[in-house]
């Protein structure tokens, strides 16, 4: 192999142009024809037919008998569930989450569903930390804590329904709990829009005094969050859409998740 085959960063021009195809593949809704292939990946034809070909041979594609359109084979599915298994949400996002809280200056935490609800797993302090009861094991509520909000909005509903059903109630019997929220089943669904369309969950300084918070997800394959990230400060310009903060912490999940939040 010469030099000339390189890409110039060390890999291999024609494996990267495979790649691409197969990437292509990936992004497309179906079974594709060859052309639609060829130029969803941005090749010729005929570059992209010899691709196939060893996409076949190798199990990573599989193709129609009749409609002779092309489709990711059982090889591609084995290396995404490989993937996936090998992929630790919380531990990977964990060994960023000192400089996303440096970057910031707001406490951080991580969040997973457990038995109890939304528990916190893992906390990071920064060099002027929050003064908050809150630590490891503690269980945020769905309807006022960010941590919340961002489950609500990025779970299967199966599995927080219970607790949704009991904050409601506890809601209902005490009027102005949560005043920034209508808090029956149309209310919460109406904010769930909300919080998906900008990206974020937020919550401000009536429900833990002095303190904001935002939240985001770590989302797995299925675009459900494994976790949330949370940032909490003192700051309330920092929970504003668009703010640096907000813009970090979006772009540290966006890292972690093997989907993008608001790709649906």
């Amino acid at each position: 192999m010469s030099d000339s085959d390189g890409n110039g960063s060390g890999g291999v021009r024609a494996l990267d142009a495979a790649l691409g195809l197969l990437q292509a593949m990936a992004a497309l809704p179906g079974p594709a024809s060859l052309s639609d292939i060829a130029r969803a990946a941005n090749v010729p034809p005929s570059r992209a037919h010899r691709y196939l070909a060893s996409f076949l041979a190798a199990g990573l594609a599989e193709q129609a008998g009749r409609s002779g359109k092309y489709d990711l084979g059982p090889g591609a599915s084995a290396l995404g569930l490989a993937a996936i298994a090998r992929h630790d949400f919380v531990n990977r996002a964990a060994e960023s989450l000192a400089a996303l809280c440096d970057q910031t200056a707001m406490t951080g935490l991580i969040a997973v569903w457990g038995t109890a609800g939304a528990t916190v797993v893992r906390w990071q302090r920064t060099r002027m930390p929050v003064i908050t009861s809150m630590g490891l094991g503690t269980t945020m509520p769905l309807l006022n804590s960010a941590t919340g909000r961002a489950f609500l909005a990025w779970s299967a509903p199966a599995p927080i329904l219970s607790v949704l059903d009991s904050e409601l109630r506890r809601a209902a019997e005490t009027p102005g709990l949560i005043p920034d929220l209508d808090a029956t089943p149309a209310g919460v669904a109406k904010m769930k829009e909300q919080v998906r369309a900008q990206g974020f969950a937020a919550v401000e300084g009536r429900f833990i005094p002095g303190l904001v918070a935002i939240a985001a997800p770590v989302l797995d394959w299925q675009e459900e969050a494994q976790a949330v990230v949370t940032l909490v400060g003192t700051d309330t310009g920092a929970i504003l859409p668009g703010s640096d903060a907000v813009t970090a912490l979006q772009t540290f999940c966006r890292q972690q998740s093997l989907r993008t939040p608001g790709r649906r």
